[in-house]
């Protein structure tokens, strides 16, 4: 591999929607450090059990194999957002952004190597078949997932359209595992929806980020904007959002706020260090906001949230968000693979760092189920929870928290949506009372 004058890419994603995003400059110094004696006693106690394996293992191995696998461990202790990835799954990386590609349409991550679920996109055949937000996968087509590596996991749940998978599912309201039946459809990913409640209260929900989610919004905007009479308060939700692009975060944030940091990085390496300004371009909303999340908001959308929040530029409702805020790197190898490696934490614009802590709303409202859709309780994880994650600031200090999904636009099946809109009415009430 050639070490230096190679481009990388940064990217803020979140399970299974990364995307390449600023090109930087050679990665790290090019000055060549000294290397540890320890490390080349390391180095030839490896190639020796590589060796041993090779001539004494029962079965005959490839060197490849051992050595792609090492790789995949030493990868995979690091922290559950690292990974190495093999040629075909550094192209699946690169078109999972696109907002179309065959598969169930699941956001999915690992709890003590065990694979769950994060939440199901809206409106998806995992979505439609009653996959929910903390449920465990047990089995993939009847094989065993403890322990598999998200991109297994991955290929494993994609194919050609029409075919079908059936997940075996574990949900704290089970007594026993159930399996599941979907059938694969091409993922079309419309990640921004909106509509108007009592004629002037805008509501747009961002379910993910992708290359055309800024687009999309402008575009929801203007609608919303042709339907109010006049525009009074907007509802931004995004809860259950699994984030995606760090770009289209920033635009995001930017469409909201004339002016102010919008999100910084930092880390060991300085060609990861960035920070991104909101830019004035006359066009932002300037009525009141309020910001809807959840334990499933996170990385791109918690960006969003603390930009707003700390900008005072929205009141953010709901429950504290997941804490997903550290920044992958995808590092392209020679042979057509990738790393993609943990090289920065994202820092709101207040200088909160929001790894394993998460955004803290304003006003806490936790969702409540209409009555005919009680289950029993749903699994609540955040990224604290997942075994070998970067560990947060405050940490050390704070004992561990235990997903909730469900998100309902009709006010009277959505307490949250509808504490947010009473809140932008009240908003109006008390300004034309001049309190």
């Amino acid at each position: 591999m050639k070490m230096f004058n190679k481009r990388f890419y940064i990217l803020v994603s979140f399970w299974l929607l990364p995307v390449l995003l600023v090109m930087f400059g050679p990665y790290g110094d090019s000055r060549v450090a000294a290397v540890d004696t320890s490390t080349y006693k390391s180095l030839k106690i490896f190639t020796e059990v590589i060796d041993i394996v090779e001539k004494n293992y029962v079965e005959d191995v490839k060197t490849n194999t051992l050595i792609q696998e090492a790789i995949n461990g030493m990868i995979k202790s690091l922290d559950p957002h690292s990974a190495f990835l093999t040629p075909d799954q550094y192209k699946d990386l690169q078109v999972d952004t696109s907002g179309q590609f065959g598969g169930l349409g699941i956001v999915i991550t690992l709890q003590n190597d065990q694979l769950m679920v994060v939440s199901p996109i809206e409106d998806t055949p995992a979505f439609k078949a009653g996959i929910k937000a903390g449920d465990k996968i047990l089995k993939i087509d009847g094989q065993l997932t403890k322990g598999i590596a998200i991109t297994d996991a991955v290929k494993k749940m994609r194919g050609p359209e029409n075919t079908k998978v059936t997940l075996t599912i574990m949900r704290k309201e089970f007594t026993q595992p159930k399996d599941i039946v979907i059938t694969r459809a091409t993922i079309k990913i419309k990640s921004v929806k909106q509509q108007v409640f009592d004629g002037n209260i805008g509501y747009i929900r961002l379910s993910n980020f992708q290359e055309s989610t800024t687009d999309e919004l402008k575009k929801a905007l203007q609608e919303i904007n042709g339907k109010a009479k006049p525009l009074k308060g907007l509802v931004l939700d995004v809860r259950n959002n699994p984030g995606g692009l760090l770009e289209q975060a920033v635009k995001v944030s930017d469409a909201f706020i004339k002016s102010g940091l919008i999100v910084a990085t930092k880390g060991r390496v300085k060609t990861v260090e960035a920070t991104f300004v909101a830019r004035d371009d006359g066009n932002e909303p300037t009525c009141p906001m309020v910001v809807i999340v959840n334990e499933g908001t996170a990385s791109a959308s918690e960006i969003i949230s603390g930009a707003l929040q700390d900008n005072s530029r929205a009141i953010i409702l709901g429950t504290k968000t997941f804490g997903k805020g550290s920044v992958q790197t995808v590092i392209p190898l020679e042979d057509g693979s990738a790393l993609k490696l943990s090289t920065a934490k994202y820092f709101t614009p207040k200088g909160r760092s929001i790894q394993a802590e998460g955004i803290v709303p304003d006003i806490v409202v936790e969702f409540v189920k209409p009555p005919e859709e009680e289950e029993g309780p749903e699994m609540v994880i955040r990224e604290k929870d997942l075994k070998g994650h970067i560990k947060g600031e405050k940490e050390m200090a704070r004992p561990k928290e235990a997903l909730q999904k469900k998100e309902q636009d009709p006010l009277s099946r959505d307490n949250q949506l509808k504490s947010a809109v009473d809140i932008l009415k009240s908003w109006e009430v008390f300004s034309k009372s001049g309190r």
